[in-house]
């Protein structure tokens, strides 16, 4: 497939253009025209970057990309010997940032409602773009419960912060995989008796013992594992591309 056949293949499965993001969606750097082999990931980190050289990819599709909102232009020391090496070895590099977050069937929180056994119900903003999303428990659970849950899925055991009524049995949640945390007061005012998010702040243990939710830190990079995963199995099954996921261990 064509390097831009395939951005536009990505962007008509994930609607960049429908939100605003902090980074650029699609292409970020482009290599060979020619594209057959991919390698997806989380970030596009230098051990990603070495491993999809290792591979021989010709482009690597990741969930956090590069040229962020606000980060330093110049393209010098870490950055540069990012972006030197993905050009050296010609590698396409795709990001897509919220558009993954959000997708109903391959996005990140689509995908970890799925392993936890949460029926998806809606937004939390109130809208389907939401980058937050609530359901229901198909079997009410403890705190305990549920982070045993948490742990066994994602192999990470998640910080768990209980109300001061730690008793209280789980049945709605809310959610927003990575730097979700400052969604907890939504869910509060929704009623839900849980939160989840990849990130958790100072203020956020006393929000969920203050306010009566149970609150799980399940970590950034834990959370969001499964959207890009999900999407290079679909360009493989619907584009006969062979794509590789590569995990690289980040405890964040």
């Amino acid at each position: 497939m064509n390097n831009l056949q395939l951005e536009k293949v990505l962007n008509e499965l994930l609607s960049p253009q429908l939100i605003k993001d902090y980074a650029p969606n699609g292409l970020q750097v482009e290599g060979k025209a020619e594209i057959k082999r991919v390698v997806t990931g989380v970030t596009a980190s230098q051990a990603l970057i070495d491993k999809a050289v290792e591979l021989n990819a010709d482009a690597l599709l990741v969930h956090h990309g590069y040229f962020w909102k606000g980060e330093p232009e110049p393209i010098r020391g870490m950055k540069g010997k990012r972006i030197r090496t993905l050009i050296k070895n010609d590698i396409n590099l795709y990001g897509y940032h919220l558009p993954l977050d959000i997708h109903p069937e391959l996005g990140n929180n689509a995908k970890l409602a799925c392993l936890l056994e949460i029926e998806v119900e809606g937004g939390l903003e109130g809208h389907p773009q939401s980058v937050a999303m609530y359901g229901r428990l198909k079997q009410p659970l403890s705190g305990k419960e549920f982070a045993d849950r948490i742990n066994q899925v994602l192999n990470r055991v998640p910080l768990h912060i209980a109300p001061e009524d730690g008793d209280k049995i789980i049945e709605t949640v809310g959610w927003c995989t990575g730097g979700g945390q400052d969604f907890i007061e939504l869910a509060v005012s929704n009623g839900l008796d849980a939160f989840i998010s990849g990130e958790i702040s100072e203020r956020t243990t006393y929000t969920a013992r203050e306010m009566g939710i149970h609150y799980f830190s399940a970590g950034h990079h834990a959370t969001e594992r499964y959207g890009v995963k999900a999407l290079g199995e679909w360009l493989a099954r619907e584009h006969e591309l062979d794509v590789t996921f590569i995990d690289i261990d980040n405890p964040v």
